[in-house]
């Protein structure tokens, strides 16, 4: 405990980016498991339901299916519907667009904590270095003893851990997240086949 106190008041300035690291990995955190939980929805039923709907040709009904759904797989499917009723020889391209502008909305924040995964151990043993060669300084006006450098090392090496911490919390969620992310546009791609598939049939429309 000593050990630790003497680190955060002699070396907060050294800890401070970490701190500031941590507490963005905590904030990015919690605002995407909000999000991604919002989001969440049944898809496998919600795709047989538009099955049915997109065979019978009721594109209007679709329609009405994706609303109810919700989320930002329902936005996608609603921007697919409404791009197959008004452009259905370039619908791919157009529902790319859709699908890749939604999965910036999901991808958000990512970014961060793959940018602090990578400095944050980087930061750490910058504090450490920076420690030891106070201490080595102190020590050598001071002529200290092998205890005192023990313990200077010692406050030293808490800043590589903390930077290590946090980099390994940042992308523990970076890569869930990541999953999170790939599941949805999976979910796209399946959207993207059911209404290509509705297409390539030349049902007539009823939207």
């Amino acid at each position: 405990m000593e050990l630790l106190w003497f680190t955060i008041k002699e070396d907060w300035a050294i800890l401070l980016p970490i701190v500031i690291c941590s507490i963005l990995t905590v904030a990015v955190a919690i605002e995407r498991f909000y999000f991604y939980s919002q989001n969440k929805r049944e898809v496998v039923q919600f795709i047989h339901h538009m099955q049915r709907e997109l065979q019978r040709g009721q594109l209007e009904n679709a329609q009405v299916v994706s609303s109810q759904l919700g989320g930002i797989i329902g936005e996608v499917a609603e921007e697919g519907i409404r791009i197959l009723s008004e452009r259905k020889g370039n619908f791919s391209g157009q529902f790319d667009i859709t699908a890749n502008l939604a999965a910036r909305k999901l991808e958000k924040g990512l970014s961060v904590l793959g940018t602090i995964g990578g400095i944050a151990p980087f930061l750490g043993l910058l504090g450490t270095v920076i420690r030891i060669l106070l201490t080595f300084g102190e020590l050598a006006n001071a002529g200290g003893q092998s205890a005192q450098v023990a313990f200077g090392i010692g406050s030293a090496l808490i800043a590589t851990a903390f930077g290590l911490g946090v980099a390994i919390i940042a992308v523990a969620f970076y890569n869930y997240f990541s999953t999170i992310v790939r599941r949805f546009e999976d979910d796209f791609q399946l959207l993207k086949l059911l209404f290509i598939n509705y297409a390539d049939q030349g049902s007539p429309l009823h939207a």
